[in-house]
């Protein structure tokens, strides 16, 4: 295969959901994937090789907060991200976009760009698509993405429709751009909107592909909306991609989420949840989530999960855990962090497999009726 050539690789009979490969310069990347959040050039609480030894092979980190600190200046002297973070996977970088409608103290959005005020020191920039482009050539990720504008929901439909025109209009100067600025090896992907409007869902992915790109983002989803009305979007959505490029579900994480979108044809997905709740205690399972501050797990010698092969659960008790995480112990987030990161990439790995035999249907009846049951951590001591 070629860089950046996407390859669909095996079609579930019985639903959308496909297995594939994405050829970066670091890497052959298996689809459907988990990309793990590391914003700021660092999946927080886990170094690099322990995000390859649990079979990580792309992340994803933040334009935005990278263009803020440490700068392009400085990771430019290391020819981008990878040598800087001494990660020899692949990496996707963010437009910056959602950070600057989110974080921003002040922002004024025009044809050219989104003029906004630092968080950090509140001094003041202008992100252009061009710009956005300029930012992600010199981290040197192996797939960029356009800048968008992100809407908030509920949205109203005049709202929606004049954010989409203009996220394809800043697509289309991305995409001159990434001519100029990006290597022949690294990827532009575009990225759909049209808030909550099937049809304005299907006009943003109709344009963007008319323009032409190595891949499409469904963005803009997992916002505060109803939980059917994010999958009515996807459902929308997926369909209208082209069949012979990635599509990436952007900052969807729940695992039953994970599954549906699966389901609906995502290939790609990004969320901070699997390190953002190992912080807060919550370790994830196929029968919901173990809050470990909770009292049950006092003097628990079981493992947060018997049929989980992580080093945490191999090596370290519920007891143990609970300890670490109400005594405050930094220990707490690396090994909360490693069971949830391990959690998520080995739930992908199950769903290539059943996808490759023909049984996902069946997968995702059988994942969702056990998470759906609720069997939380203190009925969890006699399931294992």
């Amino acid at each position: 295969m070629n860089l950046k050539e996407f390859q669909v690789i095996h079609r579930d009979q019985g639903c959308a959901a496909r297995t594939g490969v994405l050829c970066t310069n670091h890497g052959e990347i298996e689809t459907p994937v988990f990309m793990p959040v590391g914003t700021l050039a660092t999946v927080k609480a886990l170094a690099p090789e322990d995000l390859s030894g649990m079979g990580v092979g792309i992340i994803l980190a933040n334009t935005y907060h990278l263009y803020l600190r440490p700068g392009t200046q400085v990771i430019g002297k290391f020819s981008g991200l990878h040598r800087f973070m001494n990660w020899n996977g692949a990496i996707l970088t963010d437009s910056g976009g959602f950070q600057v409608f989110s974080l921003a103290a002040l922002k004024k959005i025009s044809e050219e760009g989104v003029a906004f005020q630092s968080h950090i020191d509140g001094s003041r920039h202008l992100l252009t698509p061009e710009k956005a482009v300029e930012i992600q050539a010199a981290l040197n990720s192996d797939v960029a993405m356009c800048l968008d504008e992100c809407i908030p929901y509920p949205a109203g439909r005049d709202r929606a429709e004049n954010a989409l025109l203009l996220t394809t209009r800043w697509a289309a100067r991305c995409k001159e751009e990434a001519g100029r600025r990006l290597s022949p090896q690294n990827a532009l992907f575009g990225i759909v909107q049209g808030g909550m409007y099937p049809d304005l869902r299907r006009a943003s992915a109709e344009g963007l592909a008319d323009i032409g790109f190595d891949g499409y983002a469904v963005g803009g989803l997992s916002v505060g909306e109803p939980k059917e009305l994010m999958y009515e979007m996807a459902a929308a959505t997926l369909p209208v991609l082209p069949e012979d490029r990635p599509r990436y579900a952007m900052g969807i994480g729940k695992p039953e989420d994970l599954v549906e979108f699966v389901f609906r044809g995502a290939d790609m997905f990004d969320c901070v949840l699997p390190t953002r709740n190992a912080r807060n205690g919550q370790l994830f399972t196929d029968f919901g989530a173990v809050n470990i501050s909770n009292a049950v797990h006092r003097d628990s010698d079981r493992p947060v999960d018997e049929s989980c092969e992580c080093p945490t659960c191999r090596r370290y008790s519920r007891a143990y855990l609970r300890h670490l995480y109400t005594s405050r112990e930094i220990l707490s987030h690396r090994l909360n962090t490693i069971h949830n990161i391990h959690y998520f990439s080995n739930l992908m790995k199950r769903i290539r497999r059943a996808i490759a035999e023909n049984r996902f249907p069946a997968f995702r009846r059988d994942f969702l009726a056990a998470r759906q049951a609720g069997i939380g951590e203190e009925q969890g001591e006699n399931h294992g």
